[in-house]
């Protein structure tokens, strides 16, 4: 069996410092060297002929983030590895899964062309805006589900009159899901938007009154639509409303429109650092889940079986 070496790109190495820990081994030995215009150099401090290396890098913003992990690949494979496996607990530009209206880029497949083109052997990933962009690859993908960490923390709050909702109508299926898991109802947030980030207007389709209601996204941004339906599912009548994103992007007026909202509390994981800390967010580590992937990947074993 192939030697298994776990390496980080500079935006996750917090992240992969914590899976290399959970796996039973030390993060490996990289450095990034820059020009003095920002030019990028990965260089692998130890040798990987032959083994099974995995490169954990989130795809946030800067463009650098991805541009260092693809970086990082290329080197892998002129190092003779003899595997080389995209962790992106993060899948940057998956919001552009399609084309919605005339002249766009369809920027998830952009990304998929980019990773593959240097090399890639497999991707592993976690709750993509839609389940279809791996069928943008051709390489193995494996998806991780993050029910896997967010389902137990669920119960340990003991909520007696539980429902699940989704922000909008194309969420429905990640709400279904985690209802199913506990036998609750549903509900949907169905939304128009003005533009990007910008909702025109917003309306609850189900019965929220005296539920204890938990909002599920797979990302969350401006955090606009989470607090909107938060605030609509609210004045319907509902006893409690909390919000799970897997995916803590939180960009512009994010933290606050979270502060000002009426959620108890929005709980998320650590595949992108959190920029402030606030006492309504709540950050659940997947390294333990990406961990036990990267074992399965290795012994060859299932990975649906981490799944709830």
């Amino acid at each position: 069996m192939a030697q298994v070496k776990i390496f980080a790109g500079t935006a996750s190495k917090y992240f992969a410092e914590k899976v290399a820990a959970s796996y039973g081994c030390n993060l490996g030995d990289a450095t990034l060297f820059k020009f003095s215009d920002g030019e990028m150099a990965p260089h692998y401090n130890e040798s990987i002929r032959g083994a099974e290396v995995f490169i954990i890098q989130s795809t946030f913003p800067p463009a650098d983030n991805l541009l260092e992990l693809m970086l990082m690949v290329d080197a892998a494979k002129r190092a003779s590895a003899h595997k080389v496996v995209v962790v992106m607990p993060y899948y940057g530009y998956a919001r552009q899964d399609r084309k919605d209206k005339p002249r766009v880029s369809i920027g998830a497949k952009v990304m998929a062309n980019a990773i593959q083109s240097v090399g890639a052997d497999r991707i592993m990933t976690c709750d993509l805006h839609a389940g279809q962009i791996q069928g943008f690859f051709d390489i193995p993908v494996d998806h991780l589900d993050g029910s896997a960490i967010f389902v137990p923390y669920i119960r340990s709050l003991n909520l007696e009159n539980l429902t699940f909702a989704s922000p909008d109508v194309g969420g429905l299926g990640r709400a279904r899901m985690f209802a199913k898991n506990f036998g609750s109802d549903i509900v949907v947030c169905d939304k128009h938007r003005a533009r990007a980030n910008e909702i025109a207007s917003m309306q609850v389709i189900g019965n929220v009154e005296g539920r204890d209601v938990i909002l599920v996204d797979d990302m969350i941004d401006t955090a606009g639509t989470m607090t909107t339906a938060a605030q609509l599912i609210k004045d319907k009548g509902a006893k409690s409303v909390r919000a799970i994103a897997t995916h803590a992007v939180l960009s512009g007026p994010a933290y606050e429109r979270i502060e000002n909202s009426v959620l108890e509390e929005l709980v998320v994981s650590d595949t992108i650092p959190l920029k402030q800390e606030s006492p309504k967010i709540k950050v659940l580590t997947f390294s333990d889940l990406f961990a036990r992937a990267i074992s399965n990947v290795v012994t060859h074993d299932s990975i649906s079986s981490l799944f709830i």
